[in-house]
């Protein structure tokens, strides 16, 4: 068979369509959408060569239009858990002696595929699904997970070509070896690329896989599917099911085949993972890897010295893009007394020019929350901030789930710096300041460090460079992804490798190589070329 080392294409990211008015890919974008509502989908699971269907099926909404039926999903149960193990089980064998280059084509393939011919499918889908207006679909569903598939495919490569050195005589080698099992990626709702990334960053390695997606998107999770199978992701490496969570961590997390899990959500579910595995561990073939980002209650630290309007477009971009519900939103600031009553007004300068509504149409900057379970968690903390006498409501506070779940973007303004809102993660479009003296900068970055348990993103705003220093040491522990001058969210992969610690989460840092060694488990090869044939060593030898 031949041979090469092989050159994969340079990973560039994905240029950002605007879906202006009057632009190609605007028109193309709301046609696909009102294709997509017009018809009705009957999504199966995947197992194997399977498309497994129940008798248990589960209906799909948008968000924004609870009434409208998008199609329905085949829930399953244990059974089918075990099913999607033994056929990632049966795959292991062929893929992973299949050679890189293959598999790198595969999901550069995909790549292709999701920023060309899918392109629409799948931000529509988001969009229709998820609730996401045209640009935050872009962003995500469309360039962040091309991004990963094309900058994993280089990062893989980079892995490979990690070589030890050789003494004379001897050749050293590494070989990076899949993991000995199979790996369970449990994705969240509210990043389609996130849920694209976590099955096939361990894939890519040679690694097969049981898929779990949150039940909210099951709808974009299938688009996702179908480009993976016309890539030519084989059959069983990718297992796609939808069950509930206790019968996907009663079959997965007893099995000895259990290699590990690559996971993106609650702390709270996390944890409580972590903890079974500890206690099953005797019943594994080996360790099994545990790579997660959960929580945030991601923070804009304002310094007197900051630019007022900079701070404010932090504030609305940072805490509403996406209803508040991505890791990275901001959930809490601290806003200097000197500034705050600029600040505050233009906030809400910005709050009264936001349209709210259906995503079906682009003006409107804010959408729904993801589904009822959370509009009510929101609507109950905006009530009790309205009753409480540590608290005020200063912009918006109102919310409606007659046709869709919307919460309109909320200011709460503390008076306590341990407000509830303050500490505790909502995932919703609401954040809460604190305003504080500008003389207790020092005391307030103690209370900022102490406050959460989180630690996954945060931001400074602040003009003075020696400050931007100081205030950047001092926060070291409190953020994996830091930010100077600008709102904590938006990620790129290749850029900004994402991920926190603390109660955020492994730090694994998806986007980047970091995240890929995870995944698999290197063995070292030496060998001699004129090997010894007396056991005798030099100094035993006499006078």
């Amino acid at each position: 068979m031949p041979k090469a080392v092989y050159n994969v294409p340079e990973a560039v990211n994905e240029p950002i369509f605007s879906y202006a008015p009057g632009s190609p890919e605007r028109a193309e974008l709301k046609a696909m959408i009102a294709k997509m509502r017009s018809e009705e989908v009957d999504v199966p699971m995947y197992i194997g060569s399977e498309e497994v269907r129940t008798n248990n099926k589960k209906l799909m909404s948008p968000p924004h239009d609870h009434k409208h039926v998008l199609g329905y999903y085949h829930q399953g149960g244990k059974e089918h858990v075990q099913m999607a193990i033994d056929a990632a089980l049966a795959a292991k064998p062929k893929w992973e002696e299949l050679a890189w280059e293959h598999r790198a084509s595969i999901f550069l393939k995909a790549a292709e595929l999701i920023s060309g011919p899918y392109r629409m499918k799948l931000n529509a889908a988001t969009m229709l699904g998820q609730s996401k207006n045209a640009f935050q679909a872009e962003i995500d569903s469309a360039c962040e997970i091309a991004d990963f598939l094309r900058f994993n495919v280089q990062y893989m490569t980079e892995i490979y070509k990690q070589q030890p050195k050789s003494s004379k005589g001897i050749w050293n080698r590494v070989e990076q070896r899949p993991l000995e099992g199979f790996v369970f990626a449990l994705t969240p709702f509210n990043f389609t690329a996130i849920a694209g990334n976590l099955p096939t960053a361990p894939a890519m390695m040679g690694n097969t896989i049981v898929w779990k997606p949150s039940k909210t998107a099951v709808y974009s999770a299938n688009v996702l599917m179908e480009v993976f199978k016309r890539a030519g992701v084989p059959d069983g490496v990718i297992n796609l099911v939808y069950v509930s969570g206790p019968d996907a961590a009663d079959v997965i997390f007893n099995s000895p085949d259990f290699a590990g899990i690559h996971f993106t959500g609650s702390t709270g579910v996390f944890q409580g993972m972590w903890k079974t595995i500890g206690e099953n561990i005797h019943k594994y073939k080996s360790y099994p890897r545990i790579v997660g980002e959960t929580g945030g209650k991601d923070y804009i630290f304002m310094h007197p010295s900051a630019c007022c309007e900079e701070v404010a477009t932090g504030i609305t971009r940072g805490a509403f893009e996406f209803q508040g519900q991505k890791c990275s939103a901001a959930s809490r600031a601290y806003i200097p007394a000197s500034k705050w009553e600029k600040v505050q007004e233009l906030v809400k300068a910005d709050l009264k020019k936001i349209k709210t509504g259906g995503t079906e149409d682009f003006t409107n900057f804010h959408n729904a929350v993801i589904d009822e379970s959370s509009f009510d968690k929101l609507a109950q903390a905006i009530d009790d901030a309205k009753a409480s006498p540590d608290a005020e409501i200063i912009a918006g506070g109102t919310y409606d789930k007659t046709i869709g779940y919307f919460i309109q973007p909320t200011v709460i303004l503390a008076s306590k710096p341990d407000y509830v809102t303050m500490e505790e993660e909502l995932f919703g479009p609401v954040i809460t300041i604190y305003v504080y003296e500008d003389d207790k900068i020092d005391e307030t970055l103690d209370i900022l460090d102490k406050t959460s348990i989180y630690a996954l993103t945060g931001s400074i705003f602040c003009n003075c460079r020696y400050e931007i220093e100081r205030l950047t040491k001092r926060l070291s522990q409190t953020a994996g992804n830091f930010y100077i001058n600008d709102k904590p969210t938006g990620a790129v992969v290749g850029q900004q490798p994402f991920g926190g610690a603390r109660g955020s989460g492994t730090n694994d840092k998806a986007g980047s190589m970091i995240n890929l060694l995870r995944w698999v488990s290197p063995r070292t090869i030496k060998e001699t070329f004129t090997p010894p044939t007396d056991y005798m060593y030099p100094n035993f030898l006499e006078d």
